[in-house]
């Protein structure tokens, strides 16, 4: 599968092989961790994901598509990750195959870009003091 929304560990693999291709001569990965600080600097010690799945699903397409047309034919693949999410632990994959790569860099970029501005998912950090709160994805 291309794009998902799963509640078990990522694996890159997968969206590996989705994107790899005899036209691909590059290839481009992007992994996003939950690390042990916010942005304004408090400690963390995990992070929570919902997601609305059926548009999220369909938001992701159509960022791959859009991907596509953009950046010369690249190939995307997406899997974000919902449920409870300790330290360390894969939130978002992204895999992009592409003739060269330019264009696998860039769609990528675009790929994450998008997803964290318009992907009806929803992160609620969870901090050491004990107190959590939902964060704009930025």
């Amino acid at each position: 599968m291309r794009y998902d929304i799963v509640d078990v560990p990522l694996e890159i693999e997968p969206l590996i092989a989705a994107v790899r291709g005899p036209g691909a001569g590059a290839l481009v990965t992007f992994v996003g961790y939950v690390r042990e600080r916010a942005d304004d600097g408090r400690a963390v010690d995990g992070l929570s994901y919902e997601a609305h799945r059926d548009l999220a699903l369909a938001e992701l397409r159509a960022i791959g598509s859009e991907a596509a047309e953009r950046f010369d034919g690249a190939v995307v693949a997406i899997a974000h990750r919902v449920g409870v999410l300790g330290l360390g632990e894969a939130a978002v994959a992204i895999a992009v195959g592409s003739a060269h790569r330019g264009a696998a860099f860039d769609a990528c970029e675009y790929a994450i870009d998008e997803l964290k501005r318009r992907v009806p998912i929803w992160k609620k950090e969870r901090y050491v003091d004990g107190d959590e709160r939902w964060r704009e994805n930025a």
